[in-house]
């Protein structure tokens, strides 16, 4: 028999409540059918009776440890190739766990927000898709939604591994699939995917609270998250000190604002109005209802079905609520004394910052009296406020899941005990297009922080697909300012790829279904990365721009370029020093794309729009990456 002593993975303050009659239990992680990291050593932990010695048995070999006072403990195998099916035991005392169909391959984690959790059923072609999903090498772990203002040491729910079938396929993370899919089949191994993710969640919510702590801008947030964990009222009055602090006049309409019919409550980048087509900012609502004397004498509540993100609600100029949290049902008590015989006036001050915006869904939105009768609020105007970039990211409510600071870490990630992996795939970074400064220290700094927990190196994101309005003038788009910072991210970091989906977006859907593009190009990079393959995994990405006698030269790495529909490239800009830009024509030959000669352009920009027209790749079929540089910039 092997010994291997018990290494404790939590301290005794981070642990839940222990109750004195023990059983044997193991973490969440594993389970039968279960992938495990190969060629790493394989820790496998729970929770038995404190003291109590625990055996792991693996075919013929034993392994054991006892559990420490609270009661955890830790068993550490060595590694293991490629392979399996392998049964796994566990006893302790009276007590067995049995665990069948365990296989040894690599392991991906894969995160983001709602473009990573969109599931493999709404795909294009998803009927076949789905149908075709059964393969007994593939598993997958789809990771529950749950949010934690501290680390949890569990899910909240049954969360097995599952053999790929089209049940357990059809709603597992697409481009997480395809990419496991795409590996599987090139490596004839093992491959387990876990999937954990959240529509309209912004990076800081990925972060573990030791990372995010090293930012100062986020110590506020933080200990406003810490006085929720003890005092959730007293955080819930301070954040909206804060948050009008911030707003400051701007939390009501304007005297001159120009108001408009809304053409249904939906997310208002769906109006087909260009102006609010990418627009993050302050949007005001309004709607009126008639009362009688006698019902404008009761109580009555205030259902505004899902608002993103955050709201101020206001009846007849009074607050009745304030919420954050894009899928949150908004339910305002009004108090008896705020309604009055006549009109009434209900004013909402939303505030989107980033992505989609405003009222949406089919949530109920009427005024219900204290004697239950029920008033719709039918009649909509709206006006649209300052964009984000005037009034600055406002302070989060730190604990709201999916909207907050490190509760998806949390609840999603630290109860997967550092799961070996062999690598990551991360889609995100929509909600975060207002703050590409912010992001470019953000995603370095999760990136470290994952791979410190789970030992692994490759990292590869998917860089933002093309959304939002066509345009025929250069406009200083915040998307494309993010899709740059993902550029950069990635060329800064030989183990970070990147998998573009610049080209194969939908214009009028921030969701679009073509995943399968985005998982092979996943699968690309991890080969590369993870396995070491020369393939190519990278679209064109600019390694130096210079004036020369031909004109401004851009060249390229990851070439040669080949210019689809013709010779020349286009989405080039030439901007002044008072950043006036012009669409220029690029002549390209090799690995450099030749520019118009400017003596007053000082910086070129490419593909710097929401919805940009690529036409540049390279041989691979993988298209150029959107930058801003300036001119004779190495």
């Amino acid at each position: 028999m092997k010994l291997i002593p018990a290494l404790f993975l939590l301290s005794a303050s981070a642990m839940p409540a222990i109750a004195s009659a023990q059983t044997l239990e193991l973490d969440t992680p594993l389970s039968s059918h279960a992938v495990i990291q190969r060629d790493r050593p394989i820790p496998i932990s729970g929770q038995a009776a404190p003291g109590s010695k625990v055996t792991v048995a693996i075919g013929a070999e034993n392994y054991s440890a006892n559990a420490d006072p609270q009661g955890r403990w830790r068993i550490t195998l060595p590694p293991r190739g490629a392979g399996g099916p392998y049964a796994v035991t566990l006893r302790s005392g009276t007590e067995v766990i049995s665990l069948d169909d365990i296989m040894v391959g690599d392991v991906w984690l894969c995160s983001g927000q709602s473009n990573m959790e969109f599931t493999l059923r709404h795909v294009t072609n998803s009927d076949a898709e789905v149908a075709s999903a059964g393969n007994t090498m593939l598993r997958l772990l789809n990771v529950p939604r749950q949010s934690s203002p501290r680390p949890q040491d569990r899910f909240t729910a049954p969360t097995p591994w599952q053999v790929s079938t089209p049940a357990s396929a059809a709603d597992f993370s697409a481009a997480c699939f395809i990419m496991g899919r795409e590996l599987q089949l090139h490596q004839q191994i093992p491959i387990g995917l876990v999937a954990a993710s959240w529509g309209g969640s912004p990076i800081e919510e990925w972060i573990s609270r030791e990372a995010l702590q090293t930012i100062p801008r986020y110590t506020g947030e933080l200990a406003l998250l810490d006085t929720y964990a003890r005092d959730p009222q007293a955080a819930s009055v301070q954040w909206t000190s804060m948050t009008r602090n911030a707003l400051g006049e701007r939390e009501t309409a304007p005297a001159d604002a120009k108001w408009q019919d809304v053409p249904g409550l939906r997310l208002w980048e769906s109006w087909g109005v260009p102006s609010l087509a990418n627009f993050d900012g302050i949007g005001y609502y309004r709607a009126t209802i008639t009362l009688t004397a006698a019902q404008a004498k009761q109580g009555a509540k205030l259902s505004l079905g899902a608002i993103d993100d955050a709201d101020f609600t206001r009846v007849n100029g009074k607050s009745v609520g304030v919420e954050r949290g894009w899928t949150t049902l908004r339910n305002y008590p009004v108090p008896r004394g705020s309604l009055k015989s006549g009109k009434n006036l209900i004013d909402i001050t939303v505030v989107d910052s980033g992505g989609g915006g405003g009222l949406w869904g089919d949530g109920p939105r009427n005024l219900t009296l204290a004697d239950g009768t029920s008033i719709p609020l039918e009649k909509w105007s709206f006006a649209a406020g300052a964009p984000i970039n005037q009034i600055g990211t406002l302070p989060s409510a730190p604990w709201t899941g999916g909207a907050g600071r490190t509760t998806l870490f949390n609840g999603m990630i630290a109860p997967l005990h550092n799961y070996p992996v062999k690598g990551f795939a991360w889609y995100q970074g929509e909600a975060n297009a207002g703050d590409a400064k912010g992001y470019a220290k953000l995603m370095p700094l999760m990136i470290a922080d994952w791979r410190k927990r789970f030992g692994a190196t490759p990292f590869i994101m998917v860089q933002l697909a093309n959304w939002g309005p066509l345009v025929s003038t250069p406009t200083d788009d915040p998307w494309g300012q993010l899709r740059d910072v993902q550029r950069q991210v990635a060329d800064a970091d030989p183990q970070v790829g990147m998998a573009s989906a610049v080209d194969i977006g939908q214009v009028a859907d921030i969701h679009p279904t073509n995943k399968q593009d985005v998982g092979r190009r996943l699968a690309l990079a991890a080969r590369h990365l993870a396995l070491g393959e020369a393939v190519e995994d990278r679209g064109p990405s600019p390694t130096g721009i210079s004036r020369t006698a031909k004109g401004i030269e851009v060249r390229f790495g990851h070439g040669p370029l080949v210019a689809m529909a013709g010779a020349g490239a286009i989405g080039f800009e030439l901007c002044n020093a008072a950043a006036q830009c012009r669409f220029v024509h690029g002549e390209v030959a090799g690995d450099t794309v030749t520019l118009p000669a400017d003596p007053e352009a000082v910086e070129v920009r490419y593909l710097w729009q929401a919805s940009p027209i690529v036409n540049l790749y390279n041989p691979a079929g993988l298209p150029a990456s959107g930058f801003s540089l300036k001119i004779d910039q190495k």
